[in-house]
């Protein structure tokens, strides 16, 4: 008989039994617990006959191999039904997804052929092989094509039709009859109220969810707490500074290879913990867990190392394995943590704790210090009010337990711990159960016996995939455990499973934590008494933030710079140039009018038409003409616009300099380069073009210059201020030779040795470098310089006594008054730069400065940024420190607050919901404060 005909024949047959056994009544008739087990079959088939024409199948020669679409066709009518609802466009479409399966169609096939050819030696139990190999490719197809929809995205419209969504027929029987309660309006409700604690649990999408509304209720609102008090605890962790201010967390620990990181793994549904064949993790790793119900994502974040939103985990493993490893190898071990948090709708609200494993044996790289090392670190961890997860592996006897004798250190009466064995799959069932049950070290939170890890992949069409493995886990051991039923079935009252872990980990954590949130409470007011008490005292009660303090320093600052704009306008410019150019204009003197130093001890040239001859020399005699020519165009192509603008640019820095120290800036190095950085830019800009713009306006007295007799007479009346100085300062210099000498005796008789040499009275032999005359070398230097600085003041009385002559009272003269005339010119130089530097240099830079100011020290700077300059003040830091914990403590208290308003209600719903049903006033669940 052909494949065809064998597929009409059969096609009726399901149909019939699909529309008789739902699949409730075929669980109750047939409990197999495996793919391939017979007996079931047999036994129900015993009870109803096969239909009509089945017995054929045993004169069947040969059948080919069915193709997977149409074996998918024949087998499953009812997805074919869901095909022809949708258009031709969608069912193509559909039928482009299956692609993905269609390379290993031939399995099942052939899966198919295996168990109809052997019903031919199998008479007896023809229709029974048959049965049960059909409903093997069903369930493995079945089981393949769930894996599929996990692992493949499909679009929505695909995914509700083999959901079922959408359909406008529906019912138990596939007819019009009563919808599914928690698809009914009735029920949405509480499938929506349920869906939160649901996922948390670890129910998978396809499970039912067994549990009462009520209890749904209950789940939910339990939840909440614990996430409330999760959420204090990481305030808590903020404040800081007591011990008394903390809520438990749970401590996993256990030795190496006892499969702590696949029990954590099973829990939040990823592969994220460290591994490697040394020991990886070295720090405590603070996993929090937030329960995210409307969330589509699943990711990580690591709050103090601003990483964001990781949705990859195995970069949060990469993450985590570089933090461990950063520990130095001499130390192998931290107590610094590493704090995580993972947020998915798939995790339930919990505070973990992952310590590095208990070792027996160091190996040689390690420090032989590092057992005791990591006994004190979970001995830190594991004291009151935390939690003990305590992980044993199956395969190893309980008094070996290294988790379980370093709980009971601490906590003898097993109050606090939970008994977690992994590796139940190693061990007979037998053993294992009686391990759960243990008494000998017995847990009043008792034991949970788990399989967790993963089976390896097959690489087959239904492998797992790298998506969220919960499911993958749960359903391996619900596998295991389901087979064997004595041992762990319901009637054993023994807790297996990660479902079920999860579970008891919610409740305990939420007992705990209310249990300690009373003497919680109770301490943080009393540090907020405390820090309300200092914060009054000290800063009488005057509010402070890293924004306001920046704030109000930089409004002080431009308050302060506005004040010196204003004192600093064209008079200071001219000052600051005028007396530049007056150096300038003594520097000129001294090269060309007057003497220049005694550089050694040789005999004095003569001078020619000395300068002591001026007032009475030739006024046709070019030599002093060119003099003062030479000195006129030397001054006014010195580069008056660089000068100019870089003589009042650097004094406007300095000024900004001291208004930093003056101000409260001068405690911030980095408000400090930052104000300087703001200033020096400006004027870097600001100079490259005034400077040539200045050159240009002053290009016209490089080559002719007119003076007034007001010019004229300003100018000497200048010149003998600066000439007056200049003395005063040659005097200066002298007595304080004098000084380093040895007195003025001294410095005379160093000074006359060196007049001496220099007229001839006295014959050196040699230069004098190393001494001469009974003087040392350095006391010959400054006498040297003594003379210099005497022959100068000489000349500059003899030079005042010119210029306060009648011979100088007139311009026309002024080749025998250079002093005055060069004056003259610089007065001229100096007023058009002041007049172009107070309107292109100060008017800019005293607009741009404020305005500079606020986007370095404003809006340019992050929140990070903000906090690190209102810190780097220890005043400012205590200060925003007693604020900051301050302002905590209250904000943790509304949150304590708001939990007993919580627990008020629940009494109330529960209290009602109590007096409904028995009539008498029952008992709240939660009792916190």
């Amino acid at each position: 008989m052909s494949g065809r005909l064998f597929a009409a024949r059969v096609a009726p047959a399901a149909h019939r039994f699909a529309a008789i056994y739902t699949p409730q009544r075929l669980a109750h008739h047939w409990s197999t617990g495996g793919l391939l087990r017979t007996d079931g079959g047999q036994r129900f088939l015993k009870t109803r006959k096969w239909p009509l024409g089945a017995y054929f199948v045993h004169n069947v020669p040969a059948v080919r191999s069915i193709s997977f679409l149409r074996g998918a066709f024949r087998i499953f009518p009812k997805l074919f039904t869901k095909f022809a609802m949708v258009g031709t466009a969608a069912g193509g479409a559909t039928i482009a997804g299956l692609a993905y399966v269609q390379n290993q169609a031939s399995q099942a096939g052939t899966f198919a052929m295996d168990i109809f050819n052997r019903t031919r030696d199998r008479a007896s139990t023809t229709a029974g092989d048959m049965y049960d190999g059909a409903n093997g490719v069903w369930e493995q197809t079945r089981r393949g094509w769930q894996k599929t929809k996990e692992d493949v995205k499909m679009p929505e419209w695909m995914a509700n039709i083999f959901s079922g969504e959408g359909e406008s027929s529906g019912g138990e029987y596939g007819g019009s009859g009563p919808k599914d309660p928690k698809q009914s309006g009735m029920g949405a409700g509480a499938a929506v109220a349920g869906s939160a604690s649901a996922a948390a649990f670890g129910s998978s999408d396809g499970d039912e969810d067994s549990r009462s509304e009520e209890k749904i209720a209950r789940d939910d609102q339990m939840m909440m707490l614990t996430k409330k008090m999760i959420q204090i605890r990481s305030l808590l962790q903020t404040v800081g500074q007591s011990e008394q201010l903390t809520l438990p967390s749970i401590v996993v620990i256990g030795s190496q290879s006892s499969g702590k990181s696949s029990v954590l793994e099973a829990i939040v549904g990823h592969e994220f913990l460290p591994k490697g064949s040394n020991m990886v993790t070295r720090r405590p790793i603070e996993l929090t867990l937030v329960n995210t119900p409307d969330a589509h994502s699943e990711y990580g974040e690591f709050p103090a190392l601003g990483l964001g939103k990781i949705t990859d985990f195995s970069q949060v493993q990469r993450t985590l394995t570089d933090l461990n490893l950063a520990v130095p190898a001499q130390d192998c071990v931290s107590d610094d943590p590493i704090q995580l948090r993972i947020y998915s709708p798939n995790v339930p609200d919990l505070s973990l704790i992952d310590l590095p494993g208990y070792i027996q044996v160091t190996n040689a790289d390690q420090p032989p210090e590092l057992k005791e090392k990591i006994t004190e670190l979970c001995e830190k961890y594991i004291q009151p009010p935390n939690i003990i997860l305590a992980i044993s592996a199956a395969d190893v006897d309980l008094a070996n337990s290294t988790a379980l004798r370093a709980s009971r250190k601490v906590d003898p009466r097993g109050e606090r711990t939970i008994g977690v064995i992994t590796k139940m799959d190693l061990v007979e069932a037998e053993r294992g159960a009686s391990m759960l049950n243990d008494k000998k070290y017995g847990l009043r939170l008792g034991y949970v016996g788990v399989v967790s890890k993963l089976p390896s992949s097959t690489g087959s069409l239904f492998s797992r995939g790298s998506g969220n493995i919960s499911n993958a886990v749960m359903k391996n051991e619900d596998a295991y455990f389901s087979s064997h039923p004595l041992e762990f079935g319901s009637q054993s009252e023994i807790e297996v499973g990660t479902k079920n872990l999860r579970k008891k980990l919610m409740h305990v954590l939420e007992q705990t934590m209310a249990a300690s949130l009373k003497t919680t409470s109770e301490a943080i007011h009393q540090e907020l008494a405390e820090a309300t008490y200092e914060f009054k005292v000290q800063y009488n009660d005057r509010s402070l933030s890293a924004e306001t303090y920046l704030a109000e320093s930089l409004d002080a600052f431009k308050h302060s710079f506005r004040e010196f704009s204003d004192s600093f306008g064209r008079s200071q410019v001219r000052e600051l140039i005028k007396h530049e150019l007056d150096q300038q204009v003594l520097n000129l003197l001294a090269q060309r009018y007057w003497n220049k130093p005694v550089e050694d001890l040789t005999i004095a040239e003569l001078e020619v038409d000395a300068l002591s001859e001026l007032p009475k020399a030739d006024p046709d005699n070019q030599l002093w003409h060119l003099k003062l020519d030479a000195s006129t165009a030397s001054l006014t192509k010195l580069g008056i616009g660089r000068l100019a603008t870089t003589v009042v640019a650097n004094a406007l820095q300095a000024h900004i300099d001291h208004l930093i120290v003056s101000s409260t800036f001068s405690a911030h190095p980095f408000a400090r380069t930052a104000i300087t950085e703001a200033s020096s830019s400006i004027l870097r800009d600001l100079s490259y073009d005034i400077s040539d713009e200045l050159e240009i306006c002053i290009k016209p007295y490089k080559y002719r210059i007119e003076l007034e007799d007001s010019e004229w007479a300003r100018g000497r009346e200048n010149i003998t201020s600066v000439l007056k100085e200049e003395l005063h300062d040659c005097e200066t210099a002298v007595k304080q030779v004098e000084a380093e000498v040895g007195g003025r005796k001294r410095l005379r008789e160093v000074m006359s040795f060196i007049d001496r040499v220099r007229s001839g009275q006295v014959v050196l032999e040699g230069d004098g470098v190393g001494g001469a005359g009974g003087f040392s070398a350095a006391l010959l230097r400054r006498g040297r310089d003594a003379v210099f600085l005497r022959d100068r003041a000489d000349t500059i009385k003899m030079r005042l006594l010119a210029v306060k002559s009648k011979q100088c009272a007139s311009k026309v003269n002024k080749y025998y008054c250079p002093e005055i005339f060069l004056d003259a010119v610089a007065d001229k130089l100096t007023t058009t730069a002041d007049l172009f530097l107070d309107a292109e240099l100060l008017s800019k830079f005293y607009y741009s400065f404020p305005r500079e100011l606020d986007a370095r020290l404003g809006r340019g700077l992050s929140q990070a940024e903000i906090d690190r300059f209102a810190r780097e003040d220890p005043k400012i830091r205590r200060h925003l420190d007693v604020v900051r914990r301050k302002d905590l403590l209250e904000h943790v208290l509304q949150e304590i607050e708001a939990l007993r308003q919580l627990e008020a209600r629940e009494k109330r719903y529960t209290s009602r919901s109590t007096q409904t049903s028995s009539g008498e006033k029952g008992r709240g669940r939660w009792s916190l404060f």
